[in-house]
């Protein structure tokens, strides 16, 4: 029998999500501010890239894990899931824009087309701006449900260039464990996703 939870449960579970979803933030905050880095720029930016990637991840496996588990009311953390993998790009973004370009706007944008690993890395945080802005309830009403859903199959545009974009920053450094890792996580999640909607094997596990 599928796990079920009432609405104060799922109200609970939503809070402490919230809240953990946080944590990452507060121990960059935390070891920034009491001088525990040797590099905290760095640290910064890795970790608020990191953590949009990690994030991400999570969000695509709501979807299998549902048709898995029958945990229906998994979907009704997916919103808050997305809308913390753009807060965490926002972030990943903004030290970008800061810490290397002093929010010189022109020399970023030289600095986008020069090198291909940023290139890949501002059109997935540009992909998402759309995702993030359309995410309420609202907002589907408006577009409608089909176009909606078709605006939100950026995701399979965005899950590989962000991994490209972490593999090609790991390459650099010939560290490619864990881009690995997370190209065959993406890509196995990506094809559940999409057998379920286009039965790319021949077998139907539901409506993505």
């Amino acid at each position: 029998m599928a796990l079920q939870l009432t609405a104060r449960q799922l109200g609970w579970l939503k809070g402490a999500l919230f809240v953990l979803a946080l944590v990452p933030l507060a121990r960059m905050v935390y070891l920034t501010v009491t001088g525990q880095l040797v590099e905290p720029l760095e640290f910064i930016t890795r970790g608020t890239g990191d953590w949009t990637l990690y994030l991400l991840t999570i969000t695509l496996a709501i979807t299998p894990l549902r048709r898995l588990t029958g945990w229906n009311w998994l979907v009704k953390l997916r919103r808050m899931a997305g809308l913390y993998v753009f807060f965490y790009g926002l972030l990943h973004f903004l030290t970008f824009l800061w810490f290397d370009h002093f929010f010189d706007v022109q020399e970023m944008w030289k600095d986008v087309l020069k090198r291909p690993f940023i290139t890949v890395g501002f059109i997935a945080f540009v992909l998402l701006i759309p995702l993030a802005v359309t995410s309420t309830n609202g907002m589907m009403r408006r577009l409608g449900g089909k176009a909606w859903q078709r605006l939100h199959q950026l995701i399979y545009v965005i899950a590989p260039l962000a991994v490209l974009h972490f593999w090609w920053m790991k390459a650099g450094k010939h560290l490619l464990g864990q881009p690995i890792l997370f190209a065959c996580i993406v890509a196995g999640l990506l094809l559940f996703r999409l057998n379920g909607k286009y039965q790319l094997f021949g077998v139907r596990s539901g409506k993505v």
